[in-house]
This record gives structure tokens, C-alpha cells and sequence, in this order.
């Protein structure tokens, strides 16, 4: 599927402590965008925008800024990091990335578990080990996201990074051994079979033999 891009429409920022004030009045979020090929800009979006667009799902979506700034305008991005307040949530700062879009770019994407483990019906819960894995593409074909089915998996089974179905014009960095789930026994049964298991054999070690 194609890579979804997004306009967000900048203001002018001007730098110093009277200006902030009136940005923040005026429900404005400081931002900045870098690369490779372009010099560092400032500029302001809506909180609106800001808070919209801070969520995980728009980790990897190429937004396009419109700015009346001509080095602005047309500009394609990816956000690279949002701060927040801690108290009230609300973000202060984001980050963007200028991408060009014939150079390939290293991304993490998430990783979406499909279905209900077999293993589950015998005790098991589904443990996840990682959600995302990094993945080397052109910025049009960063996927969403990938799925993987888990629902074949067995107690004391597992699925590794090898079992996902990566798209066409996509490498994957991630090492293909890493696991990303597994159906195991829940940590409190485990445990008490191996205490039980040590004490059984600590018991056959101190019973005499018999003559």
C-alpha cells in the first residue's frame, strides 16, 4: 500500500521569551526540522495538529509541510520525536526530519499479533518480546505496519523476527533470530513445577539405598 502523506500547515517562530509566551497563548508548538541536505528551521504548528499527529500510528507517515517560507513549503518529513509536558500531556517541542525520497532511510516499524494462540487453551499466555523491528527502505514504501498470524502457536512455541512477511522494496535490519513472541506457561505454574521437580530429585539423592 502506498505511504499516506499528510499536510501540516507551519507558522513563523521568532526566538525569545515574549514570543513564546504569545505562541503558547495562541495554542502554537515549537518545532524543527533537519537533514542531511537542508540548513536546521524553526517554526510553529497548531497544539491541534501537535497533539493529533503525536501517537505511535504516525511514527512512520511522511507529513508535508505548507509554509508561505518557500525553503518550508512542499518540505516532506518524518517526526522523529514529540515532548510533552509530564504534567499536563501536552506536547512543547516536536521534531522532524527532512527525507529525501529517492534515498533510502532506516525505520522502526510496528509489529501488529493477529489471533489467539492454541497455546492457550492449554494454560499458555502470550508473552512479546518486541513490537517493532527496523527496516531499511525509500521513505514511499516505509510499511504501516506488519502482521503476523500467531494463532498456530503452541505451549513453549515461538515465532522469530524470520517468520514476518516483509513487502517488496523493504529490507529487514533486525536480525531474522530475534523472537517476538512466545506461548509459554504463566512464571507462577512454571516455577512451582521446578520447585517441585528439585525437590523430588533433592528426596531420591537422600533416600539410602536399598541392600
Amino acid at each position: 500500500m502506498a505511504q499516506v502523506q499528510i499536510e501540516i500547515h507551519t507558522q513563523p517562530r521568532k526566538t525569545g521569551k515574549h514570543f513564546s509566551r504569545a505562541y503558547r497563548r495562541d495554542r502554537q508548538v515549537p518545532a524543527v526540522v533537519y537533514g542531511p541536505k537542508i540548513n536546521n528551521m524553526i517554526f510553529n504548528i497548531s497544539e491541534l495538529d501537535a497533539t493529533r499527529y503525536s501517537s505511535h500510528e504516525f511514527e512512520n507517515t511522511i507529513f508535508v509541510l505548507k509554509s508561505d517560507d518557500g525553503n518550508l513549503n512542499n518540505l516532506k518529513v518524518l517526526k522523529k520525536s514529540t515532548e510533552v509536558n509530564p504534567l499536563s500531556q501536552r506536547p512543547v517541542h516536536i521534531d522532524f526530519f527532512a527525507v529525501d525520497m529517492d534515498q533510502t532511510v532506516r525505520v522502526p516499524v510496528e509489529v501488529i499479533f493477529e489471533g489467539k494462540p492454541e497455546g492457550l487453551r492449554d494454560g499458555g499466555v502470550l508473552n512479546i518480546s518486541r513490537r517493532d523491528v527496523e527496516v531499511e527502505c525509500l521513505p514511499s514504501n516505509i510499511p504501516h505496519n506488519l502482521t503476523i498470524d500467531v494463532s498456530g502457536l503452541k505451549l513453549n512455541e515461538n515465532i522469530h523476527v524470520s517468520d514476518l512477511i516483509i513487502p517488496e522494496g523493504v529490507k529487514l535490519i533486525t536480525s531474522g533470530t530475534e523472537t517476538l513472541a512466545v506461548c509459554a506457561q504463566p512464571k507462577e505454574e512454571a516455577a512451582a513445577e521446578e520447585t517441585v521437580a528439585t525437590e523430588g530429585a533433592e528426596g531420591a539423592a537422600a533416600t539410602p539405598e536399598n541392600k
